[in-house]
């Protein structure tokens, strides 16, 4: 069995793929050795006019971000700028985005209101499918949302009306999360045999110190949420390795680019005179280029990885 380790500065990417384990992370590739026995899972690499399905929650679709696909964007808020389509068009995939702001993990197996399952996008013709999803399964971003608007109003002594922060996340709800994450890997699986099937965990919100004005939760919510996200992405790693797929793990790569940072990837909340520009406690555009950054990224190395050792560049 063939290990590759593909060392690329900065931030650190998974990939596990038949048997191949490469890590990778954003900008330039350093260093690739070892060797690999013919193509992952015998997947040939991605062509132009490929088949590509995009799944997931907000952290997928983006809203907030530049302009919507649809002139009435509800109930999805798909950003023509998401991670998925700013992917398609440099590598030229036909894509299908199907990702809805609200989703939950149930919203890829089953209806989400009038919306069939997102999985039912996928076909024996799909060649990547990307997903992010798991959040609104843990009440993440309504804790982050609720827990601000009761911090900020402590903070300024003034009344405001905050909806009730959610009842923290218990053993059985993450333990139903990595049963149903685990059948949507499945799903794609024995749908799409024939697909790339990548996780991308979400990205890091809060930083690991101290917080500020962007995020005026007090600290033990803090710590309830940055809890809640450690779950999840061990969650999404998990069902990533369990199911030969890959893993983008935009939680690491935007570890210094939280809320709090010189350079946010995320929006956070807004202050008296401080509107947001995009949605609170999401991805703003850089955040979501950041994450196709990645993905192409992943998506060149493998296709070296694929050739004969005396074709690679």
């Amino acid at each position: 069995m063939g290990v590759n380790w593909l060392s690329v500065k900065d931030s650190v990417i998974r990939t596990t793929s038949g048997g191949i384990t490469a890590l990778l992370a954003t900008m330039t590739l350093v260093a690739a050795c070892a060797h690999t026995q013919g193509r992952a899972n015998g997947q040939a690499p991605l062509a132009p006019g490929a088949k590509y399905i995009a799944m997931g929650s907000s952290y997928a679709a983006g809203p907030g971000v530049s302009t919507y696909v649809d002139a009435d964007p509800a109930p999805c808020y798909r950003s023509n700028d998401n991670y998925a389509r700013q992917l398609s068009r440099r590598l030229g995939l036909v894509l299908t985005d199907v990702s809805c702001s609200g989703a939950t993990t149930h919203d890829l197996l089953e209806p989400y209101g009038n919306l069939p399952p997102q999985l039912d996008a996928v076909n024996a013709d799909t060649r990547l499918a990307t997903v992010t999803i798991g959040g609104n399964d843990l009440g993440y971003v309504a804790r982050l949302v609720t827990a601000s608007c009761a911090g900020l109003a402590a903070e300024t002594n003034t009344a405001a009306d905050c909806r009730p922060i959610p009842a923290p996340p218990q053993e059985a709800d993450y333990k139903a999360l990595k049963a149903r994450m685990d059948r949507v890997a499945k799903t794609v699986r024995a749908r799409a045999p024939q697909a790339r099937l990548v996780f991308v965990d979400y990205p890091t919100v809060l930083p690991a110190g101290e917080l500020c004005p962007e995020a005026p939760l007090s600290m033990d919510q803090a710590a309830i949420v940055r809890d809640i996200a450690r779950r999840l992405s061990d969650i999404t790693r998990q069902a990533a390795a369990d199911n030969g797929a890959s893993l983008i793990v935009a939680s690491n790569l935007s570890r210094d680019h939280s809320v709090c940072a010189a350079d946010p990837w995320m929006n956070g909340y807004p202050r008296p005179g401080a509107p947001v520009k995009g949605t609170q406690f999401h991805p703003n555009l850089e955040g979501m280029t950041a994450v196709a950054n990645a993905l192409e990224l992943m998506l060149e190395g493998e296709a070296q990885l694929a050739k004969p050792a005396g074709e690679r560049s």
